[in-house]
């Protein structure tokens, strides 16, 4: 059969699937991959041999960095995610590498790619209704209610991260100054300030909370007196979104949430860095675009420049 333009000069199509095959089946047996994965790298693969193909390349070393980066670029320019990128250009390394082991080429192209950069995903937070509708709590003050609202209180107080509230111990805490201080990420302490209504309900859930024996006295214990685990709160956290706002609810959020309307309504970054008790303030300024993200639902509502046309109509 004379080849077509389109395949002439190009890898043979039955070496080059041999060598997918072949690394397929090692990344099966030796790696043990899930068929998943295997699927996903299949894939990838066939689209770098039709590459190729469309090249003219008569081998794999013949696709240099420059072809490979041209490949990558031509498929974000037709919307596939950084993500799924990232996981071509490592099913690609890893193929490369297993040629260059089984001595059937002599370089990598895709050693020093790397994939456009995915975007940061906006942390979710709770607006300030819902965060109300959320603490406002009007059921009945037993024993569990008292313990999970000062929980939720004291998350969206002061920012706390679900390790540094689940390691909290009373001597933590200064309800009489307000303050309380925990111990964060690299063994750093910093002390934050205790809103007022978080204080009461700490305050209340002290007064019932089973006093313990021994040095160390958690402050969120279970109903059995130990200290509450870090997915015993979670669990605890999610129960009370679903209860009182209707939607799955993690610690984190409570979080985001305080940092988000602290800067809101403040606008002092560094401050809130320190709250936070984040290293680099460029963890924190995350939460600037979630502001501008809420100034610009603001503005789209009430300029009158701001509708579009069809909502004019």
């Amino acid at each position: 059969m004379k080849p077509t333009p389109e395949t002439a000069g190009a890898p043979a199509a039955p070496a080059a699937d041999k060598d997918i095959n072949d690394f397929l089946r090692h990344l099966r047996t030796e790696r043990q991959l899930s068929p998943r994965t295997l699927e996903a790298y299949a894939h990838d693969l066939q689209q770098l041999l039709q590459f190729n193909r469309e090249r003219q390349l008569s081998s794999w070393d013949q696709l240099n960095n420059a072809q490979l980066r041209h490949h990558i670029a031509q498929q974000h320019q037709r919307g596939i995610s950084p993500r799924s990128l990232q996981r071509q250009l490592s099913a690609i390394r890893s193929f490369y590498r297993y040629l260059l082991r089984e001595r059937r080429c002599q370089s990598n192209p895709a050693l020093d790619l790397r994939a456009p950069k995915a975007g940061k995903k906006l942390p979710k937070t709770l607006d300030a209704d819902l965060a109300s509708q959320l603490l406002d709590d009007n059921g009945d003050p037993d024993w569990l209610q008292i313990r999970d609202q000062a929980m939720l209180e004291l998350f969206y107080s002061s920012g706390l991260r679900l390790s540094e509230l689940a390691g909290l111990d009373v001597a933590d805490l200064d309800l009489q100054e307000g303050e309380v201080r925990v111990l964060g990420k690299g063994n750093k302490t910093r002390l934050l300030p205790v809103g007022r209504i978080a204080r009461n309900a700490l305050q209340a859930w002290l007064k019932v909370r089973p006093v313990q024996s021994g040095v160390a006295q958690p402050v969120f214990v279970s109903q059995r007196g130990t200290r509450l685990t870090t997915r015993a709160i979670q669990l605890r956290v999610r129960q009370r979104g679903v209860e009182r706002i209707g939607q799955h609810l993690h610690p984190h959020m409570l979080r985001h949430s305080f940092a988000s309307h602290m800067l809101e309504s403040s606008g002092d970054l560094r401050a809130v860095q320190e709250l936070l008790g984040h290293a680099d303030i460029s963890t924190t300024q995350i939460y600037t675009h979630l502001d501008f993200q809420h100034l610009a639902q603001v503005y789209d509502k009430a300029h009158p420049r701001a509708k579009r046309k069809a909502d004019t109509k």
